[in-house]
């Protein structure tokens, strides 16, 4: 029986799932493998389940000539913290889970879209501090949200995904910058330039993978290019957007709000950032919820499955 590695505590439909398969040891720790335990799971098992921040790079499989792990299952759609290249040309397939995690986090974009256009996290805070005198017309004026300019920057599952919502419930008008036109169920524009999407958008939502292509995507020029009430949602990964730009452009009130799910240097938040009342913070929620927990890994247990029976893996990544 193969031997596996589930490198966090996971639901336990997904544990009874692997251990149906596999001789399966479960880290009990909720944090990232550090750079030994990499190592030392590449040397000791089969296959290794892992997730956001355990981090498989170059540099460490270059200690090896072929590792006794030759399948790395990723619990999430986003696989940036591990080098697919660097695990390909040493026969380590990668997978991951798309498609379990679309409706999910284009729900946390919604979330963020309205808690940051609204100032609901203001709010609350307000509320709980006991300083609220009671509703008067002018109080914490916000954006408006239906019927504004959507700009979607990735024009993939979930950004389409966020799109579809925010058209239909909303009635907004949509934009996107992507690599090629997408045919969409409903009225879309592709632009050709980020800085000409940031400028028309009122909401400028950020759903692209983390590539090195995409590393601060979204940096001083695209945040000077938005419009002074201009609202930045990001639900892909935090390195897409330059953090340091972004606290200046909240700071300055360059633009009116951002929305974050993510951060660059996760789960470190700059202080600078944490003091921004127009910055509505979140913990990573994108997928939490069990059921789609669930799905994700019902998804790489099938992933680790199929490379196991000699199949072809679902959703390898390389």
């Amino acid at each position: 029986m193969k031997r596996v590695l589930l490198s966090r505590p996971m639901p336990p439909a997904t544990i009874a799932a692997a251990e149906a398969l596999f001789d399966v040891e479960v880290r009990d720790n909720t944090q990232p493998m550090t750079a030994a335990e990499i190592r030392a799971g590449l040397a000791v098992y089969d296959g290794m389940m892992l997730t956001l921040g355990d981090r498989v790079t170059a540099e460490i499989l270059q200690e090896f000539g072929r590792p006794r792990c030759r399948m790395l299952a990723n619990f999430g759609v986003g696989y940036n913290h591990i080098d697919a290249a660097a695990c390909r040309a040493r026969g380590v397939t990668v997978s991951n889970t798309p498609g379990a995690v679309t409706d999910a986090t284009a729900d946390i974009a919604m979330t963020l879209i309205l808690m940051a256009c609204r100032r609901a996290g203001e709010g609350e805070r307000l509320v709980r501090s006991g300083r609220w005198q009671g509703w008067h017309p002018t109080q914490m004026l916000g954006l408006h949200v239906t019927g504004r300019k959507l700009g979607v920057i990735g024009m993939g599952r979930i950004g389409q995904a966020v799109a579809r919502r925010c058209h239909f419930g909303f009635g907004m008008e949509v934009g996107y910058f992507n690599r090629s036109e997408k045919t969409l169920e409903h009225p879309a524009t592709r632009m050709d330039r980020l800085t000409d999407l940031a400028g028309w958008a009122d909401i400028l939502v950020v759903a692209t993978p983390a590539t090195p292509e995409t590393h601060h995507l979204v940096g001083a020029e695209v945040l000077d290019a938005m419009q002074p009430h201009g609202v930045l949602v990001n639900i892909a990964r935090g390195d897409i957007v330059d953090e340091t730009a972004l606290i200046a452009a909240l700071q300055s009130g360059r633009i009116g709000a951002a929305g974050l799910d993510v951060y660059e240097h996760e789960p470190e938040v700059p202080e600078a950032l944490l003091a921004q009342q127009n910055a509505v913070l979140l913990p990573h929620l994108g997928t939490a919820a069990l059921d789609v927990r669930e799905n994700m890994g019902a998804m790489a247990v099938e992933n680790l499955r199929a490379y196991f029976a000699g199949e072809a893996v679902p959703n390898q990544v390389n």
